[in-house]
């Protein structure tokens, strides 16, 4: 059975020449955002989902952690796992004891948590909008709005910490009226990995179902 993490569905990831004209303020916080990621061997952090759908009457919580070194992640939430070496994806399903496997295609994939920081550098014009106070935190919200005109999201708000440069929670906003924010907490940085962080280890699922989409 196919399955799609729902957490994947941030945001779609664009393959489009960056805006000529971007607004600078807001262009040098996400660069100093992207920076300090991106200086980073690996971090990891809890995070809450949220989707809603008023018109649908739907809100709906995820909680879980995530772990992040590079192009690589691992994340767990609600009895399921997606893990992310860069090259393959595994979708584990505990419930069904289910493991789907996928190419990883950067080009044409939904946002994954270690692009977070760096979305906004392809097909997405930026936009300053306030500073405001979040948990108590100085921050700044920062509006993308993609070039393409036929992508289902029309606007993605991120919250950055004005300080350290953190981000607080990436929110997304769908033409069909979803809501979906992504919120990191308890941000720990340079944490242990090694390679197996990031494969899916068949031998620790005993009857495990491969269901290979590759």
């Amino acid at each position: 059975m196919t399955k799609h993490f729902s957490l994947l569905a941030l945001a779609a990831t664009l393959a489009l020449p960056a805006a000529a004209q971007q607004d600078p303020k807001a262009g040098k916080i996400l660069d100093a955002v992207s920076a300090k990621y991106t200086a980073l061997k690996s971090f990891q952090a809890s995070f809450t989902q949220t989707l809603e759908n008023p018109a649908a009457k739907l809100k709906q919580n995820i909680t879980g952690d995530v772990t992040v070194s590079g192009q690589k992640y691992h994340l767990k939430a609600s009895g399921q796992e997606v893990i992310n070496d860069g090259k393959t994806t595994w979708t584990y399903l505990k419930n069904e004891n289910e493991v789907n496997i996928s190419e990883s295609d950067p080009t044409n994939q939904d946002m994954s948590p270690a692009q977070m920081y760096t979305m906004y550098k392809k097909g997405y014009k930026y936009t300053y909008v306030k500073s405001l106070k979040d948990a108590g935190v100085a921050s700044d919200l920062i509006e993308l709005s993609p070039e393409d005109r036929k992508n289902d999201v029309f606007k993605v708000q991120i919250v950055v910490g004005t300080a350290d440069k953190a981000i607080h929670s990436v929110k997304t906003f769908k033409k069909n009226g979803t809501r979906t924010t992504f919120t990191l907490k308890n941000f720990k940085a340079n944490v242990p990995v090694t390679a197996t962080s990031f494969a899916f280890d068949k031998a620790q699922h005993p009857g495990v179902k491969v269901v290979d989409l590759r």
